[in-house]
């Protein structure tokens, strides 16, 4: 299933919330913003999106294109290498001077009142602070996820990798589950022809254990030091080493020399990855089947609690590096094993997000909508 065309979508100010139109002939929300900007400003308007996250904040310069935001100058800077969200977007627009009507950063952490103190990042981002340093009319923070909710209905059919094949329900709840460096979770809610993104931190919920072997994976890392197991701890680029850690401790996998050495000198997960999916090596396998496993288990868990007849996305910068473990099965088999639900689970179409920039593109979309 893809999703609806964005050339029937209409925002509306003040909460991200938009709503469809039926084909009713009615011009995009982006061609009416072009014909509004084009006729009454001598300069195309131009506003700055952000994707915050613990490794990397990415940053984008749009215009308005004909069905959806368009980037126009981008770039990815190393998150650690900055004190603030205010020091990188002084270097960022050194490099890409441009006349900006209006921001809108989607950041991982819970944002309230206008302010977010990052999760994975010694940050503290705040709408008024950015908005006084750079003088723009408007400014706004928004959960990271809630970014990449606003993004979903303007997705291309190329940007979608389906993993299911049920169509779902057009106008269903969507739910949004997103593995990287850490794990954010959102909800697309629904109702009267409108979408409401729901941000949550459902990524610090607590690990359930379903099976004799995961009950010992919790309790192997609350022996490590962990006073509290989130989900987070084993479904993200961290998680994939403590799932390694965890087999490599309890056997009967063995590490091989080779391995051992790669990941003390590199990203562990990616050594972890590519040793499964390339070298087909025994424990990096079996690291990548509890992941896939344990995510397809939380995904349906989200389908449960948001009822998200109109699909699951799967975004993060982990799923689509590991397309060939998501499409062997075990995703699938944990995401329908829910008992009495099994049947209502199977007609859940899940997809995994190709575009590494769509939480970019949702954050646009907020941007473009901040201005009256």
């Amino acid at each position: 299933m893809t999703p609806a065309p964005a050339n029937n979508l209409a925002l509306s100010q003040g909460n991200c919330r938009f709503t469809r139109g039926e084909g009713n002939g009615e011009a995009s929300l982006f061609e009416r913003l072009w014909r509004k900007h084009t006729m009454s400003e001598p300069e195309p308007r131009h506003v700055l999106a952000g994707d915050v996250g613990g490794t990397k904040t990415n940053l984008a310069i749009f215009g308005l294109g004909a069905q959806r935001p368009e980037i126009v100058e981008a770039e990815s800077l190393p998150s650690a290498e900055f004190a603030s969200l205010g020091d990188a977007l002084e270097r960022f627009l050194k490099r890409h001077p441009a006349r900006i009507d209006s921001a809108c950063f989607g950041i991982a952490g819970p944002v309230i009142d206008g302010q977010c103190r990052a999760t994975n990042l010694p940050w503290v981002v705040s709408e008024q602070e950015i908005r006084d340093r750079f003088a723009w009319s408007a400014v706004r923070l928004v959960n990271d996820l809630t970014a990449t909710a606003l993004a979903v209905g303007m997705l291309r059919q190329e940007e979608l990798r389906s993993l299911s094949s049920p169509r779902g329900v057009a106008n269903g709840n969507v739910g949004i589950v997103a593995p990287g460096t850490g794990l954010g979770i959102a909800l697309l809610v629904r109702s009267d022809g409108k979408e409401y993104p729901v941000p949550s931190e459902g990524g610090h919920v607590d690990f359930a254990a379903r099976n004799d072997d995961e009950v010992d994976l919790w309790r192997y890392l609350r022996r490590g030091g962990l006073h509290h197991v989130s989900v987070e701890r084993v479904l993200s680029g961290p998680g994939i080493f403590s799932i390694y850690s965890w087999l490599r401790h309890r056997g009967p996998h063995r590490e091989p020399l080779w391995l051992a050495e790669k990941l003390t000198s590199g990203d562990p997960a990616a050594a972890i990855t590519q040793a499964a999916l390339v070298e087909r090596e025994p424990i990096a396998v079996a690291t990548l089947d509890v992941f896939v496993s344990l995510l397809g288990a939380v995904s349906g868990n989200l389908a449960l609690t948001g009822m998200t007849s109109g699909g699951i996305y799967l975004g993060g910068g982990i799923p689509p590096r590991i397309l060939p473990k998501l499409e062997e099965g075990k995703f699938l088999e944990a995401f329908v094993d829910k008992g009495r639900f099994r049947d209502m689970l199977s007609a859940v179409p899940v997809h995994v997000i190709l575009n590494d920039r769509a939480a970019l593109l949702g954050a646009a979309r907020c941007a473009f909508e901040g201005r009256p």
